[in-house]
């Protein structure tokens, strides 16, 4: 017990034992510093990540436009799939498209709801609906701004919002931050007004453009532009970056599995022919190939004939390089923003994209033209036949239809000036056999359609419409813009798949659909047809003009001279229409005392951006403007002017009048001096803006218009009377009357007019 004494008295006497004390408190110390500094650094890592967790939620009905933040993730609730809630595209949506309701359309989410991850991206030239998980979509020429939807995961290196910004000033309470003031929406109104109205005159000139993200506070949102080039075969196509693989010719040929006919397609006599007919088409292609070639003095290689059946060129806007990818087994997820971004949408009739031709024709590489006409000047259309290839129709029906194309193109009179025509054919897949600029003139194309030769496979219909609506009809095809589009379908019997989605798309992209059908089915075979009534489906309206039954391939010449007439008959083209370019809107302004001039101002320029959205000429829509007071002024007729720009213009010099408010004076005398003058087969709308109530009866004016086959939008502001909106405004007034408390939130309804006005149009019966 006492023996440690001794040792204890020599260590604490040791002349090294200060010393060691004091390393020993140092490590003590700097131990326990560590371990604090340890469990505050974990503790605010778990602050960071929590953090994270902080998602804004959305209500179903909020708009992608009426979100500042470029890019966000929210949390949907649950119950948005609903037709209220309108979605307008596919794949890549107009802003004013309900968010929630756009992810559910891309299988996203479901209506049990979910995060998602948005998106902003430029404005498109052209919205394709469709039906998906559920949601229909909507069609849309064109908007100023579109969005992306995706997976609600972040992205690395995105700081993404807790508190979404609204246009309206509307926030989400997850947590506090300051709301923008009046003075900054106004602001940023006349900041979106100013970049807009630059582009809009300049739309006309827009041949294609590349989607643009919206940039974002960080590097991670920068794309690098790529150019992936072609492959047959692909793992992954959401991730890999295609390359080019050469294949013989042969190899190509056969990659595909032959398909069989099923039995419910028509089989008719095949003619005699000691040939397998695939090996005959083959063989008759490399021979034209060569035959091209050697006419031209090139050597030119094989070019694939069934391998590239579904391949389509893009050229790309910025980098000028050009792009391919396989249209039929190249898709894109739809959880992939950043390849949609770099997508080029090829649907809309218009856009700079080259057509491959889907096969080895000399559409390629046209030889020069000896001779042009200048063809029919009073049938200036835009043609594509669509004929049918198929194994039914056999090789002597296959040659009396490229006689009737041949006497069709013949009394049509190809032109420069005229009528302009092409020919794809259809089997399994369908071919452009050549395009609208490959022959200007009728011999040169008789000659070029009685070398076609027939494909074989089955009256895949839908297929052809489908591809003529996306490939067909474009710049670099010789699409000329201004002359109506007209697809004429030649079948057989009947199709061997479904027409009325594909025909839908094509009648909202402005194509013209008519159907020649020949020896229908008969009442034993009506069973075996996959579609009934697939022509009432398909054509443009279902009167009877765009549709044509011949009873036999003998009687098909007896149709030449009918047919010609009605693809002719450019007034009653009616799907040449949309929504932006056939109607006369006719403004019909307030210009009393209590507007103001400074309010004045404000209600021109609503009208203006109402305007600019529109393709305006004589031709399209045109634009006139009345102003009142007690009296009534003229501005400008539906006549006056052709052009956007000088549209424009003329809204602007509208000088302000001052006085009283004669609301139902105004209407009679817009009625009279407007829309009496407006031409038939326009669209009449009129859309009237006032701040209070008139000092005279708008129920009565209001009806005889409607009478008339006006359509009114009642815009009110401050003062106005809600029952004088609704007597103004057509049935039902809840779709075409609008109130705002001032004059500065004009601009918030201008996406909603246009919005409601396209719906309307498209919305019209088909008989």
């Amino acid at each position: 017990m006492y023996s440690s004494f001794p040792f204890q008295r020599s260590l604490a006497t040791h002349p090294d034992f200060a010393l060691l004390t004091m390393k020993a408190t140092v490590i003590a110390t700097f131990f326990g510093v560590f371990l604090t500094c340890t469990y505050t650094a974990k503790e605010a890592t778990k602050k960071t990540k929590k953090a994270k967790l902080y998602v804004p939620q959305i209500d179903c009905d909020v708009k992608a436009g009426k979100i500042i933040n470029p890019e966000f993730i929210a949390k949907c609730p649950p119950g948005c799939q609903d037709v209220k809630y309108r979605v307008y595209g596919t794949d890549i949506y107009a802003s004013f498209s309900s968010v929630c309701n756009a992810a559910i359309h891309s299988g996203i989410i479901d209506n049990t709801g979910g995060k998602i991850l948005v998106q902003k991206v430029a404005g498109h030239s052209g919205y394709r609906g469709s039906f998906s998980n559920g949601v229909r979509s909507l069609s849309l020429p064109r908007w100023r701004e579109s969005f992306l939807v995706s997976e609600g995961k972040p992205r690395k290196g995105v700081t993404y919002p807790s508190t979404l910004e609204y246009s309206s000033s509307k926030t989400t309470a997850v947590k506090s931050e300051p709301k923008k003031t009046e003075e900054d929406l106004k602001g940023m109104k006349i900041a979106d007004t100013a970049n807009t109205s630059g582009k809009a005159s300049d739309q006309g000139d827009i041949v294609h453009k590349e989607y643009q993200t919206t940039p974002v506070p960080t590097p991670a949102t920068q794309m690098a532009t790529t150019t992936p080039t072609l492959t047959t075969t692909m793992t992954d196509p959401s991730t890999t970056v295609p390359q080019l693989t050469t294949t013989p010719a042969a190899a190509r040929t056969t990659a595909a599995p032959a398909k069989t006919r099923p039995g419910l397609h028509r089989v008719r006599d095949m003619g005699s022919s000691s040939v397998h007919p695939a090996y005959a088409s083959v063989v008759a292609a490399a021979a034209r190939q060569v035959q091209a070639a050697q006419g031209r003095g090139q050597n030119t290689a094989f070019r694939g004939t069934s391998t590239f059946a579904s391949i389509r060129n893009i050229l790309q806007h910025n980098a000028g390089a050009q792009r391919q990818e396989p249209f039929a087994t190249f898709q894109r997820a739809a959880s992939s923003p950043v390849h949609l971004a770099m997508e080029i949408d090829s649907w809309k009739p218009g856009l700079s994209l080259f057509d491959t031709g889907f096969s080895s024709k000399e559409e390629l590489n046209p030889k020069p033209l000896e001779s042009i006409s200048q063809g029919n000047q009073n049938c200036k259309v835009d043609l594509s036949f669509l004929m049918d290839g198929s194994w039914s129709i056999g090789k002597r029906r296959f040659q009396l239809q490229k006689r009737f194309l041949g006497n069709v193109a013949q009394a049509l009179g190809i032109g420069s000036a005229g009528p302009l025509m092409g020919i794809v054919q259809y089997g399994d897949d369908p071919s452009t056999e050549f395009n609208l600029k490959t022959y200007a003139n009728s011999k040169d194309l008789r000659n070029a359609i009685e070398k076609i030769q027939q494909k074989g496979g089955l009256s895949n219909v839908g297929k052809a419409l489908s591809f003529v609506n996306k490939n067909f009809f474009l710049d670099a095809n010789g699409n000329r813009g201004g002359a109506p589009n007209v697809v004429v379908v030649i079948v057989d019997g009947w199709p061997t798949d479904r027409v009325e989605e594909a025909s839908r798309l094509a009648r909202e992209s402005g194509i013209n659909i008519f159907f020649v059908t020949v020896e229908g089915a008969a009442q034993s075979e009506k069973q075996n047809v996959i579609e009934p009534d697939f022509v009432d489906k398909a054509v443009c309206r279902t009167s009877g003009f765009y549709s044509i039954n011949v009873p036999s391939w003998f009687s098909l010449h007896k149709v030449v001279q009918p047919l010609v007439k009605r693809v002719c008959d450019i007034d009653r083209l009616a799907c040449s229409k949309t929504c932006l370019n056939a109607a006369d809107i006719g403004f019909v302004i307030d210009g009393s005392s209590s507007v103001g001039t400074g309010n004045f101002r404000t209600v021109l320029q609503f009208v203006a951006n109402i305007s600019k959205e529109f393709e305006i000429s004589d031709t399209d829509t045109r634009i006139g403007a009345v102003q009142y007071t007690y009296e009534q002024r003229l501005e400008f007729s539906f006549d006056k002017y052709s052009t956007k720009q000088d549209v424009l213009n003329a809204i602007k010099r509208i000088s302000y009048w001052s006085g009283g408010t004669s609301t139902g004076a105004a209407i009679s005398y817009a009625s009279e001096q407007l829309f009496s003058k407006s031409k038939p087969n326009k669209r009449k709308i009129m859309i009237l803006i006032t701040d209070g109530r008139s000092y005279d009866d708008v129920s009565l004016p209001a009806m005889a218009a409607h009478q008339n086959g006006v359509i009114a939008y009642s815009i009110g502001v401050a003062w106005a009377a809600p029952d004088e909106l609704e007597a103004i405004a057509s049935d039902p007034a809840k779709e075409h009357s609008f109130f705002v408390d001032e004059f500065d939130n004009l601009y918030r309804y201008v996406n909603q007019l246009i919005q409601n006005i396209c719906t309307e149009f498209n919305s019209q019966p088909r008989n």
